[in-house]
């Protein structure tokens, strides 16, 4: 039974998914509920120390910074009262903050197919039950804490985590965001992790303007897209696609993550002064970006300090 390329991308848009990448480029008509085209995210904040000096930066640079991802080497390694010291900072500052829980398929004493090329591919997903239980129990952690979100790069996880949430096992405004580690960089693939309960979803970090269009369509939850990518992720700095990027995948939230690598930066003994001086540069380059924007996309409007929708910690 033959099927045209054409039959088959008919077939797609009856799904709601674009059957090709949108070339065209059309503009969002989508934004934050504030009306918002873009916002602002920072990776790597990794400790109080860290989350201090970004605060800093922030107010020194008059940048609003919307959202950070958090103890990116894994929040294990935080004791209890330096996570209850960032959920108080993170409200005072309104920030939203989603957490990287410690207990991962690295950390599993089962994980050594990782180490080869072959095994790095085969998914960034927990292996059995007992690690998804201690994934879950970091998460429990960190909402004693105060936090209210939750980075997850594992649909099994996924789909165990949402179905708490609407129990009331876990608090009902926890906010899951999928990782870029879980892979997807489609309309398809973002449309299945949208039923599954994300709240807003960080696709690869080299999909194209036309791809990030089809995906925009097919959802309706934020992209988070890097402007700035490790070395070991191809480390493109997309700061003057960035007008076009939030016209065209509006509402995105703009990702800064430069450096070598993530081993390189999120190993635990890397130092808390050392991360200090780094999530300085970081911020630098999202008012870098900011600039460009307002240059040369200034209808293009970014959100400002703590807008409402955001979900902020609840500090103990």
């Amino acid at each position: 039974m033959t099927k045209t390329l054409k039959e088959i991308r008919e077939f797609m848009e009856r799904m709601g998914i674009p059957g090709r990448d949108l070339w065209d480029l059309p503009s969002s008509t989508k934004t934050f509920p504030d009306g918002a085209h873009w916002r602002i995210e920072i990776a790597g904040v990794e400790r109080a120390s860290t989350m201090e000096a970004m605060i800093d930066e922030a107010r020194k640079r008059n940048i609003n910074i919307h959202r950070v991802i958090a103890t990116v080497g894994g929040s294990t390694y935080c004791d209890f009262e330096e996570l209850k010291a960032m959920a108080q900072m993170a409200r005072d500052e309104k920030i939203e903050v989603v957490m990287t829980v410690g207990h991962r398929k690295a950390w599993d004493v089962g994980s050594k197919e990782m180490s080869t090329h072959e095994g790095s591919m085969q998914g960034f997903r927990l292996r059995g039950s007992d690690n998804i239980s201690y994934h879950i129990a970091d998460m429990m952690r960190n909402i004693e804490a105060g936090f209210r979100g939750f980075l997850v790069y594992d649909e099994g996880v996924l789909s165990i985590v949402n179905q708490m949430r609407k129990e009331g096992f876990i608090p009902k405004e926890t906010i899951f965001k999928f990782s870029v580690f879980g892979g997807y960089c489609s309309p398809a693939g973002a449309r299945v992790i949208e039923a599954m309960g994300a709240n807003t979803m960080n696709p690869l970090s080299d999909v194209s303007l036309p791809i990030l269009a089809a995906i925009r369509k097919a959802v309706n939850i934020p992209l988070d897209i890097y402007m700035i990518i490790v070395d070991s992720f191809g480390g493109m700095f997309r700061a003057y696609e960035a007008p076009e990027i939030a016209r065209v995948a509006s509402p995105c939230y703009f990702k800064f993550e430069p450096g070598t690598s993530e081993a390189d930066i999120y190993k635990p003994w890397v130092t808390e002064s050392w991360h200090q001086g780094f999530i300085r540069q970081k911020v630098k380059m999202a008012s870098i970006v900011k600039e460009i924007v307002a240059r040369h996309a200034p209808q293009l409007k970014l959100s400002g300090k703590g807008p409402s929708d955001l979900v902020l910690t609840e500090p103990q």
